[in-house]
């Protein structure tokens, strides 16, 4: 009998990540910047790595600036493949 797989706390695979917005003046579209910060192969100095994700906003609720959580979805448009999670905090 083999043992099952383990698994993370996660329901599924599909990715998770925090970030801000930049972007909101497409309908129904935010772009949402997330910050990935890692060590350089050699020189171990941390290098900070940008990404911007186009993520589905169906009410049009999101200002720039706001930090949201965006999770992983299936093809919602030519370059939409995030929708919003939550939003963690509001643009002051």
């Amino acid at each position: 009998m083999a043992e099952e797989p383990t698994t993370e706390e996660r329901p599924n695979a599909r990715k998770v990540r925090e970030g801000q917005v930049t972007s909101s003046g497409m309908d129904k579209t935010a772009v949402v910047t997330v910050i990935t910060r890692k060590p350089h192969p050699r020189y171990k100095k941390t290098m900070a790595r940008t990404t911007r994700l186009y993520v589905h906003d169906e009410e049009n609720t999101l200002n720039v600036g706001d930090k949201v959580r965006v999770a992983e979805t299936r093809p919602l448009s030519k370059l939409k493949r995030w929708r919003i999670v939550e939003v963690l905090e509001r643009a002051k």
